[in-house]
């Protein structure tokens, strides 16, 4: 037995099973002096500490808070984790003036990080990822979506693939796994997008779907990328072979993306920064929770997504980070939360709903992580301050103290 007490809040977002939408997003069923008991890795009980400290067994392991914020682990819904090389130098650029575009144009972008990702081993991947992965654990992150999309060749893919498995297997963390090789067509197939298509479609998804390396399929759908015909041909395939659907939709287009995620049933569709009333109402209809990512946008000096326009018409919102080497090198959702605050309007108890509870269904993890609750797995963090706000208010700061995996600690920050 595992036993928490002394917790200033123990922010449980307790409530409906199913993803929150409207006001629900604002009710964090905050349990002020509450204590937890855990047991064999799940939540036994939660509550006030007059209510649980008399069920704690004399030999059980205490951990006492210390006045702190509890939470659920943060989930990340939309990450590309595995790559090879940094964009540092695109950075720069941008800030001289020079737009994504045209970068991209000069050989930059996506079909830069191919290239250095291609010329990696598995080991030096599997390296870099999981040296990574310790920085999301470091700002309370326990279970992340990691895309692959920088090999673009049935082995390099496989490859990426295979990273994610090896993190699964060998760090706390948990890995949810998507194919996104319909993320730009690579330099070997410019003037054969057919041929490339089909190899996506003939090759690619039935091994992965054969061997289990993936649990979802993307599509990047936007000009330069994908077509909205293209993207359905992919995502199509994919669900035929029973893999679940995501969708990079109307980052900087309102291109016909959400609109394509609601008719092929989507967990999510992802950006919808140039989203507009028709695309809105198309994923509200068809239940597909839109993932905002406010540091890509931040990044780019790019347009915000219509954050409260979108919670107001009933959708369950999810925030992550996006994490990756060209739009946006960030792991930390804290700071996502700073920005879905002070640029998208999003009130700081939404966005911890963002992203924990309705991450957590958006993954079709919600009846296992994502808040605590009896039965669920102990994920959660202890964080060094004493109320929820301040992960929004102070930015740029690590706040985890501890964090916990299945009730096993996996993180602790030196005493300063």
């Amino acid at each position: 037995m595992l036993a928490v007490t002394n917790c200033a809040q123990l922010v449980t977002l307790a409530g409906p099973a199913r993803p929150r939408v409207g006001p629900e997003m604002r009710a964090l069923s905050i349990v002020e002096d509450g204590a937890m008991i855990i047991r064999d890795g799940r939540i036994a009980r939660v509550g006030k500490r007059e209510e649980v400290e008399p069920h704690i067994e004399p030999e059980a392991q205490l951990v006492d808070a210390g006045g702190r914020v509890v939470l659920p682990g943060f989930i990340d819904a939309h990450t590309h984790l595995v790559f090879a090389g940094t964009r540092a130098d695109e950075f720069e650029l941008r800030l001289a003036g020079i737009a994504y575009h045209e970068i991209a144009a000069r050989g930059g972008g996506i079909r830069a990080t191919v290239r250095r990702t291609r010329a990696a081993t598995e080991d030096e991947l599997f390296a870099l990822a999981r040296r990574r992965s310790e920085w999301f654990l470091r700002n309370g992150t326990t279970t992340l979506e990691v895309k692959s999309g920088y090999g673009l060749t049935a082995e390099d893919e496989l490859k990426i693939l295979r990273v994610i498995r090896r993190l699964n297997e060998t760090t706390p963390l948990r890995f949810i796994p998507t194919f996104l090789g319909a993320h730009t067509v690579p330099d070997e197939y410019d003037a054969r997008r057919a041929d490339y298509l089909d190899l996506l479609i003939n090759e690619m998804l039935p091994r992965i779907a054969q061997d289990g390396l993936a649990q979802f399929c993307d599509a990047f759908c936007e000009e330069g990328a994908f077509s909205v015909e293209e993207s359905r041909r992919v995502l199509s395939a994919a669900k035929r072979l029973g893999l679940g659907l995501r969708l990079h939709a109307d980052q900087f287009s309102d291109g016909g993306g959400a609109q394509l995620a609601a008719e092929l049933g989507a967990a999510t569709a992802d950006h919808l920064e140039y989203t507009g009333d028709r695309g809105i109402k198309a994923l509200r209809a068809a239940n597909v929770q839109p993932v905002l990512l406010p540091a890509s946008a931040y990044v780019l000096g790019a347009k915000y997504p219509v954050a409260r326009r979108m919670i107001e018409e009933g959708l369950a919102v999810v925030l992550a980070t996006d994490f990756n080497p060209g739009t946006s090198p960030t792991p930390s959702i804290p700071m996502v939360i700073s920005l879905a605050a002070t640029q998208m309007k999003i009130s700081l108890a939404e966005a911890i709903t963002a992203t924990t509870i309705n991450a957590a269904y958006s993954l079709g993890l919600g009846a296992r992580v994502g808040s605590l609750e009896a039965g669920k797995d102990a994920d959660f963090v202890i964080y060094d301050c004493g109320d929820y706000r301040e992960l929004g208010y102070f930015f740029g700061i690590e706040l985890a103290k501890e964090v916990y995996i299945g009730g096993r600690l996996v993180f602790s920050r030196p005493e300063s």
